[in-house]
């Protein structure tokens, strides 16, 4: 690229995948919204809804979320009920999250919606498109 010439940043792998990024994430917030929910929240109880009891620690390496905004995550959900810490009993500096009955019973609910949400951010791919997408990110993120 010659000195004289524009960096065109909207041909930016990251600056495209961050604008993509924000797009699904603001109409996934704003399909939760009436949930008191949010994506990162959402996140979090759907490792938990795979998995219940995970600690802190595992859950913070599973979302790839640090440690430090992982406990606001989890002071939230546990104020809205719908999970609750617990010692483990191994070990005890470990908490161990579990989900609430009323945690349990948004599962459903929530995953027909994030389901509804990936199929408008993805309304324009073919289900061979949508496939090849998700490899990439896959590739991507490791």
């Amino acid at each position: 690229m010659s000195k004289s010439a524009a960096y065109n940043i909207e041909d930016n792998v990251g600056f495209l995948l961050a604008k993509a990024y924000r797009k699904g994430y603001a109409i996934f917030r704003d399909r939760l919204q009436g949930y008191g929910i949010t994506p990162p929240q959402f996140s979090l109880l759907a490792f938990l809804w795979k998995q219940d009891g995970l600690s802190q620690a595992e859950i913070s390496e599973k979302s790839h979320i640090d440690r430090a905004t992982m406990v606001g995550l989890i002071d939230r959900l546990e104020k809205e009920g719908l999970v609750r810490r617990l010692k483990d009993i191994s070990d005890r500096r470990t908490w161990r999250i579990r989900l609430t009955e009323k945690g349990r019973s948004l599962e459903g609910e929530l995953c027909s919606i994030a389901d509804e949400v990936a199929g408008i951010f993805t309304i324009n791919l073919s289900e061979r498109e949508i496939r090849n997408l998700k490899n990439i990110l896959l590739k991507i993120r490791r």
